[in-house]
Protein backbone atom coordinates (compact mmCIF):
# COMPACT_ATOMS: atom_id res chain seq x y z
CA UNK A 1 0.00 0.00 0.00
CA UNK A 2 1.28 3.47 -0.94
CA UNK A 3 0.61 6.45 1.29
CA UNK A 4 1.46 9.94 0.13
CA UNK A 5 3.75 11.59 2.64
CA UNK A 6 4.01 15.03 1.11
CA UNK A 7 2.14 17.51 -1.07
CA UNK A 8 3.75 19.15 -4.08
CA UNK A 9 3.39 22.93 -3.86
CA UNK A 10 5.34 26.14 -4.42
CA UNK A 11 6.53 24.88 -7.80
CA UNK A 12 6.31 27.21 -10.80
CA UNK A 13 4.08 25.90 -13.60
CA UNK A 14 5.76 24.83 -16.83
CA UNK A 15 6.21 27.77 -19.20
CA UNK A 16 4.44 26.74 -22.37
CA UNK A 17 1.34 27.14 -24.50
CA UNK A 18 2.08 30.83 -24.95
CA UNK A 19 2.88 32.92 -28.02
CA UNK A 20 6.64 33.47 -28.21
CA UNK A 21 6.23 36.46 -30.51
CA UNK A 22 3.41 38.25 -28.71
CA UNK A 23 5.18 37.77 -25.37
CA UNK A 24 8.18 39.69 -26.71
CA UNK A 25 7.51 43.42 -27.33
CA UNK A 26 11.15 44.05 -28.23
CA UNK A 27 11.05 41.51 -31.07
CA UNK A 28 7.75 42.85 -32.36
CA UNK A 29 9.12 46.40 -32.45
CA UNK A 30 12.47 45.44 -33.98
CA UNK A 31 10.95 43.30 -36.73
CA UNK A 32 8.64 46.14 -37.77
CA UNK A 33 11.30 48.85 -37.51
CA UNK A 34 13.90 46.94 -39.50
CA UNK A 35 11.58 46.28 -42.44
CA UNK A 36 9.44 43.21 -41.76
CA UNK A 37 6.16 44.77 -40.58
CA UNK A 38 4.51 42.91 -43.46
CA UNK A 39 5.39 39.57 -41.79
CA UNK A 40 3.65 40.28 -38.48
CA UNK A 41 0.68 37.96 -38.99
CA UNK A 42 2.95 35.11 -40.00
CA UNK A 43 5.27 35.72 -37.04
CA UNK A 44 2.28 35.70 -34.69
CA UNK A 45 1.29 32.32 -36.12
CA UNK A 46 4.84 30.98 -35.83
CA UNK A 47 5.07 32.26 -32.25
CA UNK A 48 1.89 30.41 -31.34
CA UNK A 49 3.03 27.16 -32.98
CA UNK A 50 6.47 27.18 -31.40
CA UNK A 51 5.20 28.22 -27.97
CA UNK A 52 3.13 25.07 -27.55
CA UNK A 53 4.24 22.59 -24.93
CA UNK A 54 4.44 19.85 -27.52
CA UNK A 55 6.96 21.93 -29.50
CA UNK A 56 9.26 22.11 -26.47
CA UNK A 57 8.74 18.38 -26.00
CA UNK A 58 10.03 17.78 -29.51
CA UNK A 59 13.20 19.61 -28.54
CA UNK A 60 13.64 17.46 -25.45
CA UNK A 61 13.11 14.21 -27.33
CA UNK A 62 15.42 15.14 -30.21
CA UNK A 63 18.23 15.80 -27.74
CA UNK A 64 17.54 12.83 -25.47
CA UNK A 65 17.61 10.45 -28.44
CA UNK A 66 20.78 11.45 -30.26
CA UNK A 67 21.37 10.51 -33.91
CA UNK A 68 22.99 7.15 -34.61
CA UNK A 69 25.54 6.27 -37.30
CA UNK A 70 24.73 3.31 -39.53
CA UNK A 71 28.00 2.88 -41.41
CA UNK A 72 27.19 -0.64 -42.68
CA UNK A 73 24.12 -2.74 -43.35
CA UNK A 74 23.57 -6.27 -42.03
CA UNK A 75 25.52 -7.79 -44.93
CA UNK A 76 28.55 -5.57 -44.51
CA UNK A 77 27.83 -3.12 -47.34
CA UNK A 78 28.50 0.56 -46.70
CA UNK A 79 25.44 2.61 -45.80
CA UNK A 80 27.02 5.80 -44.44
CA UNK A 81 23.68 7.00 -43.13
CA UNK A 82 22.55 8.73 -39.96
CA UNK A 83 19.32 7.75 -38.21
CA UNK A 84 17.35 10.36 -36.27
CA UNK A 85 14.52 10.24 -33.77
CA UNK A 86 11.11 11.15 -35.24
CA UNK A 87 11.16 14.35 -33.16
CA UNK A 88 14.09 15.61 -35.22
CA UNK A 89 12.21 15.06 -38.46
CA UNK A 90 9.14 16.84 -37.09
CA UNK A 91 11.29 19.82 -36.12
CA UNK A 92 12.88 19.89 -39.55
CA UNK A 93 9.49 19.67 -41.25
CA UNK A 94 8.40 22.79 -39.39
CA UNK A 95 11.61 24.65 -40.23
CA UNK A 96 11.30 23.83 -43.92
CA UNK A 97 7.61 24.75 -44.01
CA UNK A 98 8.49 28.16 -42.56
CA UNK A 99 11.24 28.68 -45.14
CA UNK A 100 13.98 29.40 -42.62
CA UNK A 101 16.51 27.61 -44.85
CA UNK A 102 15.71 29.44 -48.09
CA UNK A 103 13.03 32.12 -47.94
CA UNK A 104 15.08 35.29 -48.63
CA UNK A 105 16.42 33.64 -51.80
CA UNK A 106 13.30 31.80 -52.90
CA UNK A 107 10.94 34.73 -52.20
CA UNK A 108 13.08 37.89 -52.26
CA UNK A 109 11.48 41.11 -51.11
CA UNK A 110 12.30 44.06 -48.89
CA UNK A 111 12.75 42.89 -45.31
CA UNK A 112 12.97 39.21 -46.20
CA UNK A 113 16.14 38.62 -44.17
CA UNK A 114 14.65 40.47 -41.19
CA UNK A 115 11.44 38.43 -41.31
CA UNK A 116 13.48 35.23 -41.47
CA UNK A 117 15.72 36.45 -38.65
CA UNK A 118 12.73 37.09 -36.38
CA UNK A 119 11.32 33.64 -37.08
CA UNK A 120 14.71 31.99 -36.69
CA UNK A 121 15.09 33.66 -33.29
CA UNK A 122 11.75 32.17 -32.25
CA UNK A 123 12.77 28.71 -33.50
CA UNK A 124 16.02 28.88 -31.52
CA UNK A 125 14.04 29.14 -28.30
CA UNK A 126 12.61 25.65 -28.85
CA UNK A 127 15.53 23.61 -30.23
CA UNK A 128 18.85 24.78 -31.62
CA UNK A 129 20.52 21.67 -33.07
CA UNK A 130 18.11 21.53 -36.00
CA UNK A 131 19.23 25.04 -36.95
CA UNK A 132 22.63 23.74 -38.10
CA UNK A 133 21.58 22.31 -41.49
CA UNK A 134 19.03 25.13 -41.74
CA UNK A 135 21.74 27.76 -41.46
CA UNK A 136 24.22 26.09 -43.77
CA UNK A 137 21.63 25.75 -46.52
CA UNK A 138 20.70 29.42 -46.14
CA UNK A 139 24.37 30.39 -46.40
CA UNK A 140 25.24 28.08 -49.30
CA UNK A 141 22.51 29.15 -51.72
CA UNK A 142 24.17 32.45 -52.82
CA UNK A 143 27.37 30.59 -53.75
CA UNK A 144 25.46 27.94 -55.70
CA UNK A 145 23.45 30.61 -57.50
CA UNK A 146 26.61 31.82 -59.27
CA UNK A 147 27.41 28.37 -60.67
CA UNK A 148 25.32 27.91 -63.82
CA UNK A 149 25.01 24.13 -63.68
CA UNK A 150 24.32 23.93 -59.95
CA UNK A 151 21.84 26.79 -60.05
CA UNK A 152 19.90 24.98 -62.77
CA UNK A 153 19.94 21.54 -61.18
CA UNK A 154 19.83 22.32 -57.44
CA UNK A 155 18.17 25.62 -56.67
CA UNK A 156 14.58 24.68 -57.61
CA UNK A 157 14.62 21.83 -55.08
CA UNK A 158 16.54 23.81 -52.46
CA UNK A 159 13.82 26.48 -52.79
CA UNK A 160 11.18 23.92 -51.86
CA UNK A 161 9.45 24.16 -48.50
CA UNK A 162 9.28 20.39 -48.19
CA UNK A 163 11.58 18.45 -45.92
CA UNK A 164 12.71 15.21 -47.52
CA UNK A 165 15.02 13.11 -45.32
CA UNK A 166 15.39 10.25 -47.81
CA UNK A 167 18.94 9.37 -48.89
CA UNK A 168 18.43 9.48 -52.66
CA UNK A 169 20.01 11.08 -55.71
CA UNK A 170 19.07 14.74 -55.62
CA UNK A 171 17.00 14.59 -58.79
CA UNK A 172 14.58 12.32 -56.92
CA UNK A 173 14.23 14.56 -53.85
CA UNK A 174 11.34 16.91 -53.00
CA UNK A 175 13.51 19.18 -50.85
CA UNK A 176 17.17 19.46 -49.96
CA UNK A 177 19.77 20.64 -47.45
CA UNK A 178 23.42 21.66 -47.72
CA UNK A 179 26.22 21.13 -45.17
CA UNK A 180 29.85 22.12 -44.82
CA UNK A 181 33.27 20.54 -44.33
CA UNK A 182 36.18 22.86 -43.56
CA UNK A 183 38.38 21.80 -40.66
CA UNK A 184 40.88 18.97 -40.39
CA UNK A 185 42.75 17.38 -37.47
CA UNK A 186 45.98 19.28 -37.93
CA UNK A 187 44.59 22.70 -38.75
CA UNK A 188 41.34 23.61 -37.02
CA UNK A 189 40.68 27.27 -37.80
CA UNK A 190 43.89 27.38 -39.85
CA UNK A 191 42.21 25.89 -42.90
CA UNK A 192 45.21 26.71 -45.10
CA UNK A 193 46.93 23.83 -43.32
CA UNK A 194 44.39 21.40 -44.84
CA UNK A 195 45.85 18.36 -46.57
CA UNK A 196 42.79 17.05 -48.44
CA UNK A 197 43.69 17.04 -52.15
CA UNK A 198 41.50 17.71 -55.18
CA UNK A 199 42.57 16.54 -58.63
CA UNK A 200 40.97 17.87 -61.84
CA UNK A 201 39.28 15.40 -64.20
CA UNK A 202 38.91 15.55 -68.00
CA UNK A 203 35.14 16.13 -67.72
CA UNK A 204 35.62 19.27 -65.60
CA UNK A 205 34.84 17.61 -62.29
CA UNK A 206 37.31 16.98 -59.47
CA UNK A 207 38.18 14.03 -57.25
CA UNK A 208 38.86 14.59 -53.56
CA UNK A 209 41.03 12.45 -51.31
CA UNK A 210 41.54 13.16 -47.63
CA UNK A 211 39.47 13.75 -44.50
CA UNK A 212 37.47 16.23 -42.48
CA UNK A 213 37.65 16.28 -38.69
CA UNK A 214 34.33 18.14 -38.48
CA UNK A 215 31.79 17.49 -41.24
CA UNK A 216 28.61 19.27 -40.27
CA UNK A 217 25.26 17.53 -40.76
CA UNK A 218 26.49 14.53 -42.82
CA UNK A 219 22.90 13.63 -43.73
CA UNK A 220 22.69 16.68 -46.02
CA UNK A 221 22.41 16.25 -49.78
CA UNK A 222 25.71 18.00 -50.48
CA UNK A 223 28.50 19.83 -48.69
CA UNK A 224 30.77 22.75 -49.41
CA UNK A 225 34.28 21.41 -48.82
CA UNK A 226 37.74 23.00 -48.74
CA UNK A 227 40.56 21.07 -50.43
CA UNK A 228 43.98 21.76 -51.91
CA UNK A 229 43.90 22.07 -55.69
CA UNK A 230 47.04 22.60 -57.82
CA UNK A 231 46.23 26.34 -57.70
CA UNK A 232 45.88 26.36 -53.90
CA UNK A 233 43.09 25.95 -51.35
CA UNK A 234 39.77 25.85 -53.18
CA UNK A 235 36.08 25.34 -52.45
CA UNK A 236 34.21 22.34 -53.87
CA UNK A 237 30.59 21.26 -54.04
CA UNK A 238 30.50 17.60 -53.00
CA UNK A 239 27.10 15.81 -53.31
CA UNK A 240 26.15 12.59 -51.52
CA UNK A 241 25.37 10.96 -54.87
CA UNK A 242 27.35 11.08 -58.09
CA UNK A 243 25.85 12.01 -61.48
CA UNK A 244 25.83 8.33 -62.54
CA UNK A 245 23.46 7.47 -59.67
CA UNK A 246 26.07 5.80 -57.46
CA UNK A 247 26.85 6.84 -53.89
CA UNK A 248 29.70 9.31 -53.66
CA UNK A 249 32.58 7.71 -51.69
CA UNK A 250 32.29 9.94 -48.60
CA UNK A 251 32.83 7.51 -45.76
CA UNK A 252 31.43 8.42 -42.34
CA UNK A 253 33.97 7.37 -39.70
CA UNK A 254 32.08 8.32 -36.55
CA UNK A 255 29.73 10.90 -35.06
CA UNK A 256 31.08 13.42 -32.60
CA UNK A 257 30.07 12.98 -28.95
CA UNK A 258 29.48 16.67 -28.25
CA UNK A 259 28.85 18.64 -25.08
CA UNK A 260 25.68 20.13 -26.55
CA UNK A 261 24.02 20.34 -29.95
CA UNK A 262 23.22 16.69 -29.34
CA UNK A 263 20.19 16.47 -31.59
CA UNK A 264 22.34 17.34 -34.61
CA UNK A 265 24.84 14.99 -36.21
CA UNK A 266 28.43 16.15 -36.61
CA UNK A 267 30.87 13.65 -38.08
CA UNK A 268 34.34 12.72 -39.17
CA UNK A 269 34.65 11.62 -42.80
CA UNK A 270 37.13 10.37 -45.35
CA UNK A 271 37.00 11.13 -49.06
CA UNK A 272 38.05 8.29 -51.35
CA UNK A 273 38.18 9.92 -54.78
CA UNK A 274 34.92 11.70 -53.99
CA UNK A 275 33.25 13.56 -56.86
CA UNK A 276 33.09 17.35 -56.61
CA UNK A 277 32.63 20.53 -58.61
CA UNK A 278 34.72 23.66 -58.20
CA UNK A 279 32.87 26.61 -56.66
CA UNK A 280 34.34 30.01 -57.39
CA UNK A 281 37.91 30.51 -58.53
CA UNK A 282 40.55 27.85 -57.99
CA UNK A 283 42.92 28.89 -55.23
CA UNK A 284 40.29 31.24 -53.74
CA UNK A 285 38.50 28.73 -51.56
CA UNK A 286 38.57 30.74 -48.35
CA UNK A 287 36.84 33.85 -49.77
CA UNK A 288 34.30 31.59 -51.50
CA UNK A 289 33.31 29.65 -48.41
CA UNK A 290 33.50 32.73 -46.19
CA UNK A 291 30.58 34.19 -48.09
CA UNK A 292 28.61 31.25 -46.73
CA UNK A 293 30.24 31.93 -43.37
CA UNK A 294 28.95 35.49 -43.30
CA UNK A 295 25.37 34.23 -43.32
CA UNK A 296 26.04 31.43 -40.86
CA UNK A 297 27.73 33.87 -38.49
CA UNK A 298 24.60 36.01 -38.57
CA UNK A 299 22.68 32.91 -37.52
CA UNK A 300 25.11 32.26 -34.67
CA UNK A 301 24.09 35.65 -33.28
CA UNK A 302 20.40 35.02 -33.92
CA UNK A 303 20.51 31.55 -32.40
CA UNK A 304 22.30 32.79 -29.30
CA UNK A 305 19.90 35.73 -28.94
CA UNK A 306 16.98 33.30 -29.19
CA UNK A 307 18.36 31.03 -26.49
CA UNK A 308 19.15 34.02 -24.30
CA UNK A 309 15.54 35.13 -24.68
CA UNK A 310 14.16 31.73 -23.68
CA UNK A 311 16.57 31.35 -20.75
CA UNK A 312 15.55 34.78 -19.49
CA UNK A 313 11.85 34.03 -19.99
CA UNK A 314 12.15 30.80 -18.04
CA UNK A 315 13.90 32.60 -15.17
CA UNK A 316 11.37 35.44 -14.96
CA UNK A 317 8.43 33.04 -15.21
CA UNK A 318 9.82 30.91 -12.40
CA UNK A 319 10.47 33.93 -10.18
CA UNK A 320 6.91 35.17 -10.67
CA UNK A 321 5.50 31.93 -9.24
CA UNK A 322 8.08 30.72 -6.72
CA UNK A 323 8.08 31.90 -3.12
CA UNK A 324 11.08 31.90 -0.78
CA UNK A 325 11.62 33.48 2.63
CA UNK A 326 8.01 34.61 2.78
CA UNK A 327 7.63 36.38 -0.58
CA UNK A 328 7.76 35.76 -4.31
CA UNK A 329 11.25 35.66 -5.78
CA UNK A 330 10.35 38.36 -8.26
CA UNK A 331 9.51 40.73 -5.40
CA UNK A 332 12.89 40.35 -3.72
CA UNK A 333 15.27 43.25 -4.49
CA UNK A 334 18.35 41.19 -5.26
CA UNK A 335 16.47 38.77 -7.51
CA UNK A 336 14.84 41.71 -9.31
CA UNK A 337 18.31 43.04 -10.04
CA UNK A 338 19.45 39.70 -11.46
CA UNK A 339 16.38 39.24 -13.63
CA UNK A 340 16.41 42.79 -14.96
CA UNK A 341 20.10 42.45 -15.80
CA UNK A 342 19.41 39.25 -17.76
CA UNK A 343 16.54 40.95 -19.58
CA UNK A 344 18.75 43.92 -20.44
CA UNK A 345 21.46 41.70 -21.91
CA UNK A 346 18.92 39.65 -23.84
CA UNK A 347 17.26 42.65 -25.44
CA UNK A 348 20.58 44.22 -26.39
CA UNK A 349 21.48 41.02 -28.25
CA UNK A 350 18.08 40.90 -29.96
CA UNK A 351 18.21 44.53 -31.12
CA UNK A 352 21.70 44.06 -32.54
CA UNK A 353 20.76 40.83 -34.33
CA UNK A 354 17.74 42.36 -36.07
CA UNK A 355 19.74 45.44 -37.07
CA UNK A 356 22.34 43.16 -38.62
CA UNK A 357 19.63 41.31 -40.54
CA UNK A 358 18.53 44.61 -42.11
CA UNK A 359 22.09 45.09 -43.36
CA UNK A 360 21.70 41.78 -45.19
CA UNK A 361 18.52 43.09 -46.82
CA UNK A 362 20.32 46.15 -48.20
CA UNK A 363 22.83 45.81 -51.00
CA UNK A 364 24.47 49.26 -51.14
CA UNK A 365 28.12 49.83 -50.23
CA UNK A 366 27.46 51.20 -46.75
CA UNK A 367 25.33 48.21 -45.78
CA UNK A 368 27.98 45.84 -47.12
CA UNK A 369 30.73 47.52 -45.10
CA UNK A 370 28.60 47.55 -41.96
CA UNK A 371 27.74 43.90 -42.48
CA UNK A 372 31.40 42.92 -42.83
CA UNK A 373 32.26 44.74 -39.60
CA UNK A 374 29.30 43.96 -37.36
CA UNK A 375 28.88 40.28 -38.24
CA UNK A 376 32.17 39.04 -36.71
CA UNK A 377 31.99 41.64 -33.95
CA UNK A 378 28.48 40.63 -32.88
CA UNK A 379 29.29 36.93 -33.17
CA UNK A 380 32.23 37.42 -30.84
CA UNK A 381 30.45 39.41 -28.14
CA UNK A 382 26.91 38.03 -28.15
CA UNK A 383 28.11 34.43 -28.31
CA UNK A 384 30.49 35.10 -25.42
CA UNK A 385 27.70 36.57 -23.31
CA UNK A 386 25.34 33.69 -24.01
CA UNK A 387 26.90 31.01 -21.77
CA UNK A 388 27.24 33.42 -18.85
CA UNK A 389 23.62 34.48 -19.15
CA UNK A 390 22.46 30.86 -19.46
CA UNK A 391 24.34 29.90 -16.29
CA UNK A 392 22.81 32.78 -14.32
CA UNK A 393 19.31 32.06 -15.62
CA UNK A 394 19.70 28.40 -14.70
CA UNK A 395 20.75 29.41 -11.19
CA UNK A 396 17.45 31.27 -10.73
CA UNK A 397 15.69 27.88 -10.88
CA UNK A 398 18.25 26.29 -8.57
CA UNK A 399 18.55 22.52 -8.79
CA UNK A 400 15.52 22.27 -11.07
CA UNK A 401 17.39 24.32 -13.65
CA UNK A 402 20.27 21.85 -13.61
CA UNK A 403 18.27 18.77 -14.56
CA UNK A 404 17.33 17.67 -18.05
CA UNK A 405 13.53 17.65 -17.71
CA UNK A 406 13.47 21.41 -18.31
CA UNK A 407 15.05 23.50 -21.04
CA UNK A 408 17.60 25.47 -19.00
CA UNK A 409 20.23 22.72 -18.81
CA UNK A 410 19.97 22.08 -22.55
CA UNK A 411 20.29 25.79 -23.33
CA UNK A 412 23.38 25.99 -21.13
CA UNK A 413 25.04 23.06 -22.89
CA UNK A 414 24.07 24.44 -26.29
CA UNK A 415 25.38 27.97 -25.80
CA UNK A 416 29.15 27.50 -26.35
CA UNK A 417 28.83 26.01 -29.82
CA UNK A 418 27.94 29.32 -31.47
CA UNK A 419 31.11 30.88 -30.11
CA UNK A 420 33.22 28.03 -31.49
CA UNK A 421 31.41 27.24 -34.75
CA UNK A 422 32.16 29.37 -37.82
CA UNK A 423 35.27 30.87 -36.24
CA UNK A 424 36.22 31.14 -32.57
CA UNK A 425 36.50 34.40 -30.65
CA UNK A 426 40.03 35.28 -31.73
CA UNK A 427 39.21 34.64 -35.38
CA UNK A 428 36.20 36.96 -35.13
CA UNK A 429 38.23 39.75 -33.55
CA UNK A 430 40.93 39.47 -36.19
CA UNK A 431 38.21 39.70 -38.84
CA UNK A 432 37.01 42.91 -37.18
CA UNK A 433 40.51 44.36 -37.50
CA UNK A 434 40.64 43.34 -41.16
CA UNK A 435 37.28 45.00 -41.83
CA UNK A 436 38.42 48.20 -40.13
CA UNK A 437 41.72 48.23 -41.97
CA UNK A 438 40.35 47.43 -45.40
CA UNK A 439 38.56 50.72 -45.98
CA UNK A 440 38.51 54.13 -44.34
CA UNK A 441 34.87 54.23 -45.35
CA UNK A 442 34.10 51.43 -42.85
CA UNK A 443 34.84 53.70 -39.90
CA UNK A 444 32.73 56.46 -41.45
CA UNK A 445 29.81 54.05 -41.82
CA UNK A 446 30.22 52.96 -38.21
CA UNK A 447 30.27 56.57 -37.06
CA UNK A 448 27.09 57.28 -39.03
CA UNK A 449 25.46 54.32 -37.27
CA UNK A 450 26.43 55.59 -33.82
CA UNK A 451 26.03 59.36 -34.22
CA UNK A 452 22.20 59.60 -34.02
CA UNK A 453 22.30 58.54 -30.36
CA UNK A 454 24.62 61.35 -29.29
CA UNK A 455 23.47 64.10 -26.98
CA UNK A 456 21.10 62.21 -24.66
CA UNK A 457 23.45 60.44 -22.25
CA UNK A 458 26.86 61.91 -21.33
CA UNK A 459 28.18 58.41 -20.60
CA UNK A 460 27.40 57.35 -24.16
CA UNK A 461 29.03 60.46 -25.62
CA UNK A 462 32.20 59.89 -23.58
CA UNK A 463 32.25 56.21 -24.44
CA UNK A 464 31.93 56.96 -28.15
CA UNK A 465 34.80 59.46 -27.99
CA UNK A 466 36.97 56.85 -26.26
CA UNK A 467 36.04 54.28 -28.91
CA UNK A 468 37.04 56.65 -31.69
CA UNK A 469 40.41 57.15 -29.99
CA UNK A 470 40.88 53.40 -29.74
CA UNK A 471 40.05 52.95 -33.41
CA UNK A 472 42.55 55.65 -34.37
CA UNK A 473 45.33 54.07 -32.31
CA UNK A 474 47.12 51.63 -34.58
CA UNK A 475 49.61 50.39 -31.99
CA UNK A 476 49.41 46.76 -30.85
CA UNK A 477 45.88 46.45 -32.22
CA UNK A 478 45.99 42.66 -32.52
CA UNK A 479 46.68 42.29 -28.81
CA UNK A 480 43.82 44.69 -28.08
CA UNK A 481 41.41 43.16 -30.59
CA UNK A 482 39.05 41.59 -28.06
CA UNK A 483 38.74 44.75 -26.02
CA UNK A 484 38.21 46.85 -29.14
CA UNK A 485 35.57 44.47 -30.48
CA UNK A 486 33.73 44.48 -27.16
CA UNK A 487 33.73 48.28 -27.05
CA UNK A 488 32.46 48.47 -30.62
CA UNK A 489 29.54 46.10 -30.01
CA UNK A 490 28.52 47.77 -26.75
CA UNK A 491 28.46 51.14 -28.53
CA UNK A 492 26.20 49.78 -31.28
CA UNK A 493 23.88 48.10 -28.78
CA UNK A 494 23.67 51.29 -26.74
CA UNK A 495 22.95 53.33 -29.86
CA UNK A 496 20.07 51.04 -30.81
CA UNK A 497 18.57 51.10 -27.33
CA UNK A 498 18.90 54.87 -27.04
CA UNK A 499 17.29 55.46 -30.42
CA UNK A 500 14.59 52.80 -30.33
CA UNK A 501 14.15 51.36 -26.85
CA UNK A 502 12.18 52.75 -23.91
CA UNK A 503 14.08 55.26 -21.79
CA UNK A 504 14.18 52.99 -18.74
CA UNK A 505 16.00 50.34 -20.77
CA UNK A 506 18.47 52.70 -22.46
CA UNK A 507 19.31 54.35 -19.16
CA UNK A 508 20.03 51.00 -17.52
CA UNK A 509 22.25 49.85 -20.37
CA UNK A 510 24.23 53.07 -20.61
CA UNK A 511 24.78 53.38 -16.86
CA UNK A 512 25.86 49.79 -16.44
CA UNK A 513 27.62 48.76 -19.65
CA UNK A 514 29.10 52.11 -20.66
CA UNK A 515 29.13 54.24 -17.52
CA UNK A 516 30.92 51.75 -15.30
CA UNK A 517 28.20 51.63 -12.64
CA UNK A 518 28.06 47.86 -12.79
CA UNK A 519 29.82 44.99 -11.08
CA UNK A 520 30.33 43.02 -14.32
CA UNK A 521 28.44 39.92 -13.10
CA UNK A 522 24.67 39.78 -13.56
CA UNK A 523 22.65 41.28 -10.73
CA UNK A 524 24.86 44.31 -10.13
CA UNK A 525 22.82 47.04 -11.81
CA UNK A 526 22.96 50.48 -10.12
CA UNK A 527 20.23 51.82 -7.87
CA UNK A 528 17.41 53.97 -9.14
CA UNK A 529 16.51 52.00 -12.27
CA UNK A 530 13.00 50.80 -13.15
CA UNK A 531 13.73 47.09 -12.78
CA UNK A 532 10.06 46.08 -12.78
CA UNK A 533 9.51 47.73 -16.17
CA UNK A 534 12.55 45.99 -17.64
CA UNK A 535 11.27 42.58 -16.48
CA UNK A 536 7.72 43.25 -17.65
CA UNK A 537 9.02 44.07 -21.12
CA UNK A 538 11.12 40.91 -21.23
CA UNK A 539 8.17 38.53 -20.75
CA UNK A 540 4.86 40.18 -21.47
CA UNK A 541 1.89 38.51 -19.76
Amino acid sequence: MHTANHEVFNQSPVLGDYNLFLADPALQEAAAREGAAWARDELVEIGAELGRLDSFELGRLANQHAPQLRAFDAKGYRRDQVEFHPAWHTLMQGIAARGFHNRPWAEPRAGAHVARAAGYLLQAQVEAGSLCPTTMTYGAIPALARHTELARDWLPTLFSREYDPRDLPFADKRGGLIGMGMTEKQGGSDVRANTTRAEPQPDGSWRLNGHKWFFSAPQCDAHLVLAQAPQGLSCFFVPRWQPDGSKNPILLQRLKDKLGNRSNASSEVEFHAAYGLLLGEAGRGVPTILEMGTYTRLDCVLGTAGMMRQATSQAIHHARHRCAFGQRLVDQPLMRNVLADLALESEAALQLALRMARAFDTQDEDATLLRRLLTPAAKYWVCKRGPELAAEAMEVLGGNGYVEEGVQARIYREMPVNSIWEGSGNIMCLDVLRALGKSVRTREVLQAELAPALGRYPAYDHYLAALQAQLADGSEQEGRARRLTQQLVLAVQASLLIQHGPDFLAEAFVQSRLGGDWGQSFGTLPAGLDLAAIMARALHD
